[in-house]
């Protein structure tokens, strides 16, 4: 292991600092390439690194073809395909690591730079948020100082040297990059995707319903959608966001029935003035486009055509495979379907023949309340008064999961709630459904934003009486009014990761451990919904704005002329200061003949330094009569001075970082 004591020579220190690069680059495609690329990957890199400090030779041919031809076949294996997004970045991914082992010319050191720069690019092809972005620019930068240090041929500089001059070359181009960003024309569509594959989500509700489904979706953090409310938003129980509603029950699952009615001519009546507001709507690879009920006119949705459901369900002709914006305007008062009679009242009746018996005579039983808001009552202070408990957690169900529901284990999540009520209502006589989509969400006081996560998805019932249309129902409310009021977190008392329950008191800051974990997760919030609103959300339709603002503002002839003044002043000041720019060396080097003229001793207008040096060697006191002024340690200085700076401009000596100031310190003696 001596080798590690010595200094590196600079072809190995240049190879190990390549093999960094590439494994910062390769590094976050591990979270989506199969184990055995991975680990393939990291034995190659490993073995060039191992190649490099012992100064083995590289491996032969006959000795990695084989490997590479393992890996095509694995690949193949894989993905059932060599093409395509996935299949392809594999292929990429094993290619960089393979050439590590093929490396013989200087030219291949840049193929392998320049492969990683496209790798880099790769790497939104599966996720975008900032923490992506800014790994990227750190390989970037990194991959940038790598090349540069390929291209030294006399002595390198440092390697913070090298990071520092790649970091500028980073924040010069960062303008260029801006304005491209801003006003180069932007194609429909996601831009980090490929024509007709995946999107990036894949997460959402579905339209069916089984007990179990939803409490996996409340165990999920990531965000649905977020909303921006123009004026005060509605209070936590009115934030129903509407999805999926289920009427079709087979005993075990709740799924949509066929609508064989329009949902043009719908009896809705609103009240009260209307919600503005405008969603984010994350991709999901469904459908389903999420309203606050109820929307009082259809949303626009750009780039899909929506369409609404009798049941009131909005869908797009296509599905969500990007992000999407939309505005909407919705009444927390209203009444829908209201009239002496429903339409097709048996479909909103049906249930299967030969599942939970107890709870069919139940809700028999039931009917000898002539009202059927009485029959709503009655079962809502069943579970309000007896043992049932919320949890996301509750023990697995047999094959009448109502009658084992209600009758034996009492602990559930909301789909176990609202789906035994409509059984019981159906049971007694009045119509009823299943509606599912999202309850709550949490409101951000940086940036005004409501983030409604997975883990508000929710299912409540509706209910029909003659005269008032439906109603909304939510039994979950009357076991876990929690629930409804401050989410899924606060009903079901889940622990808080890495143990911040623990910290109830004062941290070692001095801050409130909740309020500090609540500002933090607050501003991180902010920050990642800002970038989804001005980066990853930067359409087409947004960017003709900007671009309408920016020339509304320039048509304006005194903007524009102030604009171009500007930008003429600032050219011609770079310019002359460019012009009056001179290395440091060189500055100090022409104070010292200046002062050398002073003292009689000027130089020649073709004299070098060494020639110079040499002139006020040989020159007597007596024969120069300026030269008395000058003093033999000033002499002295003055050679010096100039043998160390004929050797710093002509001799190409390695890299002295003290030189400028020992010059100076010599230059200090010329007096």
């Amino acid at each position: 292991m001596n080798f590690l004591r010595t200094p590196l020579p600079r072809d190995k220190a240049d190879t190990l600092l390549l093999l960094a690069s590439a494994v910062l680059v390769l590094a976050p495609h591990a979270l989506h390439l199969p184990w055995w690329v991975s680990l393939l990957c990291a034995a190659t890199l490993a073995w060039r690194a191992a190649i490099t400090l012992r100064g083995k030779r590289m491996p032969k041919a006959i000795v990695l073809l084989p490997i590479a031809i393992a890996a095509m076949v694995g690949v193949q294996f894989s993905y059932d395909t060599l093409l395509g997004k996935d299949a392809g970045v594999a292929m990429l991914v094993l290619l960089v690591a393979f050439k590590m082992l093929e490396m013989h010319a200087r030219r291949d050191l840049f193929v392998v730079v320049f492969l990683c720069f496209f790798l880099v690019l790769t790497n939104f092809f599966y996720a975008q948020g900032i923490g992506t972005a800014v790994m990227m620019i750190a390989s970037v930068l990194l991959l940038l100082a790598t090349q540069l240090s390929f291209q030294f041929t006399g002595a390198v500089p440092p390697l913070r040297t090298r990071l520092a001059m790649a970091a500028r070359m980073l924040v010069f181009a960062a303008p260029i990059a801006i304005a491209l960003f801003f006003v180069f024309p932007r194609i429909q569509g996601p831009l980090w995707s490929m024509p007709g594959g995946p999107g990036a989500g894949t997460s959402g509700l579905s339209d069916q319903m089984a007990p179990g489904q939803m409490s996996n979706l409340a165990l999920s953090e990531e965000p649905a959608f977020r909303v921006r409310f123009f004026g005060r938003p509605p209070l936590p129980p009115q934030l129903y966001w509407r999805g999926p509603v289920l009427d079709a029950f087979d005993g075990l699952t709740w799924r949509r029935g066929e609508n064989t009615a329009s949902g043009r001519n719908l009896r809705l009546s609103v009240g009260g003035p209307g919600l503005e507001y405008e969603v984010t709507l994350e991709p999901s690879q469904s459908r389903w486009v999420f309203a606050l009920e109820m929307p009082g006119e259809l949303p626009v949705v750009p780039g899909h055509e929506l369409r609404i459901s009798p049941q009131f369900e909005l869908t797009a002709d296509t599905p969500l495979a990007s992000r999407v914006r939309y505005r909407a305007s919705s009444h927390v008062e209203y009444a829908l379907q209201r009239g002496p009679a429903l339409a097709d009242t048996n479909r909103w009746l049906l249930l299967p023949y030969g599942f939970n018996p107890r709870a069919l005579a139940a809700g028999m039983a039931l009917r000898a309340l002539g009202d059927p808001a009485a029959r709503v009552d009655a079962v809502l202070r069943q579970f309000r008064e007896q043992p049932f408990e919320y949890t996301l957690a509750p023990p697995l169900l047999g094959r009448h999961t109502v009658d084992e529901f209600l009758y034996g284990t009492r602990s559930g999540f909301c789909e176990h709630y609202s789906g035994a009520f409509v059984f019981l209502m159906r049971a007694a006589g009045v119509p009823a459904r299943v509606v599912t989509g999202y309850q709550g969400g949490e409101l951000n006081p940086i940036d005004g934003f409501m983030t409604v996560r997975q883990s508000d998805a929710h299912a409540w019932a509706e209910v029909w009486i003659a005269g008032r249309g439906w109603l909304r129902v939510d039994p979950t409310a009357a076991v876990a009014p929690e629930r409804v009021q401050s989410g899924t977190n606060r009903a079901t008392e889940r622990p808080a990761p890495f143990g911040i329950d623990a910290l109830r008191g004062v941290n070692p800051f001095g801050l409130q451990a909740g309020a500090w974990l609540a500002d933090v997760r607050n501003a991180m919030g902010a920050l990642n919904n800002g970038w989804n609103q001005w980066v990853l959300n930067y359409t087409p339709e947004r960017q003709r704005s900007v671009v309408q603002g920016l020339q509304d503002k320039l048509l304006g002839w005194p903007f524009g002329v102030a604009l171009v003044l500007a930008g003429l002043a600032w050219w011609s000041m770079k310019i002359l200061r460019r012009r009056r720019e001179i290395d440091p060396i060189d500055a100090l080097y022409s104070v010292l003949c200046k002062r050398l003229g002073q003292a009689g001793l000027p130089r020649a207008q073709d004299e070098g330094p060494s020639a110079y040096a040499a002139r006020i060697l040989a020159t007597d006191a007596a024969t120069a009569a300026g030269a008395q002024a000058l003093g033999p340690p000033a002499r002295e200085a003055a050679i010096a001075f100039l043998r160390r700076y004929s050797a710093w401009r002509y001799a190409a000596p390695a890299a002295d970082p003290r030189l400028h100031a020992t010059l100076k310190r010599l230059l200090s003696q010329v007096r």
